[in-house]
């Protein structure tokens, strides 16, 4: 038997050689509809182009002033983040589900449009838990959000509600734009915290995010925000190419249940409602354990399948 494959060994090599220059050959050779090449072989050598810096940038409407610093700190975040491909595609597939209620929110509280971006540089528009106990999309901290007016118990954390943590968020920002004076300063602000920011302009006698030498996330924060704004805004500039049926939606009709009255089991309240605790769940992340106290005077909405 072994001297039987031995003699099979070289075969097996020549089959196995043949059908790799083929794989190679194909990939390289296929074209798509529009005339591109999207073989395998030229995904793998084709180059990677720096991003384009020829165009002016601004955040909220403020134009970033563009020397020999912010023009090297604003390529870095553009550049980590046009290449970071499964992070930025992600994004973007979040975004066409997150941003139309956002946005909507924004324009309500009178916030400019692009502070939907910061969403997106705190938390990948995810309900995200930081080491440092931040969570939620917009990154609350727990002593923060409850300033802000969010609920956080045992059984709900509203930092996880996206149109109430939304509404905090632009309470917030308000807040930080009447004290720091522009939408640039006040997402700096947001970042490191409105007493750490108001001591560096102090210490730096500076008034401007862009003239301050923060510490290096705060550096790079608003720059950032800026370059995920320019990725979102025009994917196919940066390769990503993504059919409409690709991104997320909020596509499912839901119904909203209000509750007045404590529930002890939120497993049989969503059979119940013909769901599962599941689909309960992914519609209504705030909800933190099985069941949902409900104290005399209060309410909540609920979300679930139609």
């Amino acid at each position: 038997m072994k001297s039987q494959y031995r003699t099979l060994f070289p075969v097996f090599g020549f089959v196995a050689g043949i059908v790799f220059t083929a794989l190679i050959f194909f990939s390289y050779s296929y074209t798509n509809e529009d005339g591109k090449n999207s073989g395998l072989f030229f995904r793998l050598t084709q180059q990677v182009r720096s991003v384009r810096m020829d165009k002016s940038f601004e955040f909220a409407g403020e134009p970033v002033p563009i020397n020999e610093d912010t023009r090297e700190r604003l390529d870095r975040e553009l550049s980590v983040n046009a290449y970071w491909q499964s992070a930025t595609l992600l994004h973007i597939k979040l975004a066409h589900k997150h941003f139309p209620v956002i946005e909507k929110i924004l324009k309500e509280q009178g916030i400019p449009e692009d502070f939907k971006y910061l969403s997106v540089a705190e938390s990948s528009l995810r309900n995200a838990t930081s080491s440092a106990g931040a969570k939620g999309y917009w990154q609350f901290m727990k002593p923060a959000a409850t300033e802000l007016g969010l609920e956080i118990s045992t059984d709900v954390d509203e930092r996880m509600h996206l149109e109430k943590s939304t509404l905090a968020a632009c309470k917030y920002i308000k807040y930080l734009y009447s004290r720091f004076g522009t939408w640039t300063n006040a997402a700096g602000a947001y970042n490191v915290g409105p007493g750490s920011f108001a001591r560096s302009q102090a210490e730096q006698k500076e008034s401007n995010y862009y003239d301050m030498n923060i510490n290096e996330e705060t550096s790079r924060y608003v720059f950032r925000i800026i370059a995920i704004k320019e990725i979102l805004a025009n994917p196919d500039d940066f390769g990503y190419y993504l059919e409409d049926e690709h991104k997320y939606e909020n596509n499912t009709k839901l119904k909203e249940i209000t509750v007045d009255q404590t529930i002890t089991d939120l497993a049989d309240f969503a059979h119940q409602h013909g769901t599962t605790y599941r689909m309960l769940k992914y519609y209504n992340p705030w909800l933190l354990t099985n069941k949902l106290t409900v104290t005399n005077g209060k309410s909540y909405v609920i979300k679930l399948p139609a």
